[in-house]
């Protein structure tokens, strides 16, 4: 597939949601575009793989890495069959893509079952208050890593 616009792009994110639903993965399809040509594609594949991050896009992500030979995606587009979860932006930035289309959103999300909604209202309260809280606590040689880190002349920033 070449020089498609957002609308085919989409279409085909969603047809291979649709399509992993029929193969017993989520209802999540998701693939990056560089330059008007697919580079990778990827499914849900928590329930089949029980790896809970084993959402589209991030599939997606590792894949067209992988393809590219490099951990940026700068320059590429990501388009997904339903607004990204937080794990999901996360990894999206961290990708460093240009930019990311959705077709549905999180409130259909929900609607099928998949309350991303509740995440996104959870990241905006307290870490200490999650149902898995998230806590601080300080040890001696905590920054130990980060100082062999900056430490490392030959390391590859990201």
């Amino acid at each position: 597939m070449t020089d498609l616009d957002d609308n085919d792009w989409l279409a085909e994110a969603v047809s291979l949601a649709t399509e992993n639903v029929s193969t017993g993965g989520g209802p999540f399809g998701a693939l990056v575009v560089r330059d008007g040509t697919l580079v990778a594609t990827g499914v849900n594949r928590v329930t089949l793989d029980l790896d809970p991050t084993a959402h589209a896009e991030v599939s997606a992500i590792r894949a067209a890495c992988r393809r590219l030979g490099s951990f940026s995606l700068a320059g590429c587009v990501l388009y997904t069959s339903c607004e990204p979860c937080p794990l999901c932006v996360a990894a999206t930035l961290w990708a460093r893509l240009d930019r990311v289309v959705f077709a549905a959103d999180r409130h259909d999300a929900a609607r099928g079952g998949f309350d991303d909604h509740a995440f996104y209202e959870l990241i905006e309260s307290d870490p200490v208050t999650w149902p898995s809280p998230v806590v601080g606590h300080r040890i001696d040689g905590a920054t130990a890593p980060f100082d062999a880190w900056l430490g490392k002349a030959d390391r590859t920033a990201y």
